[in-house]
């Protein structure tokens, strides 16, 4: 491992493809885990028992790339800047997330759970769109966000991002340590108190989530700050097989609790260290750089489909051949709807905002006649 210094890291702002790659693939197996959670509920069965843990590989990529992206900028733009570009990054994608949900929930045509709902629904969907938790729905595991539930995280995300610009920022390396610290020792105690880390998207489990985002994204920043990166030749085949190893862990009682808190103490962060500084080819680049692209559409689009698939389920019982080629297919159709999402959407929308917001930020000072530009 090379320690190097911040300066060296920020020179030209260099883009750190294989991560992007690794979201990539992390948000594909969190939607091949979530159909599996409903063709195999048995986790002891399923191949890919523990890929609920690319949430916290997320967090603590997620407090990585902010630092890398703010920690010399946040005192130039402003916190409200910082709070603004943050809300185009993410937002856009939960309204429309939520806008699917609700849609799909209301034309399920293998399920009318929605009447049972009926008085609540709008309540529902502003609270989704707001990212107000608002768990109701018990009989679909008492989701925070039942029209779109991987809000969850998201919701975590922006309570980080808020501690960032106003805390985290400012923090010296010691007592940032120290904060790690005792937030890892947090997180062995919520894995020990709830049997694992599958925690924190359920009324019944909030506060897990706040747990484990403050681990993982406060290692992300510290990992940053340190200039911990792990400079080799692998491309991003190699790591990217050693972050499925870690989903693809034997779901047991008996060692989740202390082994899934020590893949996301040093594993994930490890992971991101060698990421953060391998080389790869052109072309390796252009495939992690698409998969970094598609990652966020497509974890932020995918669930409501996923309710479809088991009021199917729950309707028809069909097959473990028949759910397994739904599970195939469909993964296939929502990244290709994910990609659609992201050019014909997403995209557009974001720039619109951007530009929006770059007109808003000329500005005149004084009598001087100095125009002030600000570009995003």
């Amino acid at each position: 491992m090379f320690k190097i210094n911040n300066s060296e890291l920020s020179v030209g702002k260099p883009h750190f493809e294989i991560l992007d790659g690794l979201r990539g693939l992390a948000a594909v197996a969190v939607v091949v885990f979530h159909f599996m959670e409903i063709a195999v509920p048995d986790y002891h069965n399923s191949f890919i028992a523990h890929a609920y843990l690319a949430v916290d590989f997320f967090f603590c990529l997620s407090g990585f790339v902010i630092a890398y992206a703010y920690d010399q900028r946040i005192n130039k733009i402003g916190i409200s800047e910082f709070f603004r570009l943050r809300l185009i990054r993410l937002h856009p994608l939960v309204i429309l997330g939520s806008v699917i949900g609700l849609l799909l929930f209301l034309f399920d045509p293998f399920s009318n759970l929605y009447l049972n709902y009926s008085g609540k629904i709008l309540l529902m969907f502003l609270a989704s769109c707001l990212m107000i938790p608002y768990p109701i729905v018990r009989e679909r595991y008492f989701n925070l966000f039942h029209l779109n539930p991987p809000t969850w995280s998201l919701f975590w995300e922006y309570v980080a991002n808020i501690v960032y610009a106003l805390v985290i920022v400012r923090l010296g390396k010691k007592l940032l340590w120290l904060l790690t610290f005792i937030a890892a020792i947090a997180l062995f105690y919520e894995s020990k108190r709830s049997g694992n880390l599958g925690v924190g998207w359920s009324g019944d489990n909030i506060g897990g989530g706040g747990i484990r985002v403050a681990y993982s994204f406060l290692a992300g920043v510290l990992t940053y700050r340190l200039g911990w990166v792990i400079k080799s030749k692998l491309g991003f085949l190699p790591i990217g097989i050693l972050l499925l190893a870690s989903f693809m862990l034997p779901f047991s009682e008996s060692f989740n609790w202390y082994a899934e808190p020590l893949i996301v103490i040093f594993y994930f962060p490890f992971i991101v260290m060698l990421g953060a500084g391998a080389l790869s080819t052109s072309f390796g680049n252009k495939i992690c750089l698409f998969a970094g692209d598609l990652s966020y559409p497509l974890y932020m689009v995918h669930y409501p489909f996923i309710w479809l698939f088991m009021s199917y389920v729950e309707k028809y019982k069909p097959s473990l051949m028949e759910m397994t080629m739904i599970t195939i297919i469909g993964t296939i159709l929502l990244i290709i709807f994910a990609y659609l999402v992201l050019k014909f959407i997403d995209e557009p929308v974001r720039r619109m905002l951007k530009n929006r917001g770059a007109k808003v930020n000329v500005a005149v000072v004084g009598d001087s006649g100095v125009h002030q530009e600000q570009k995003h």
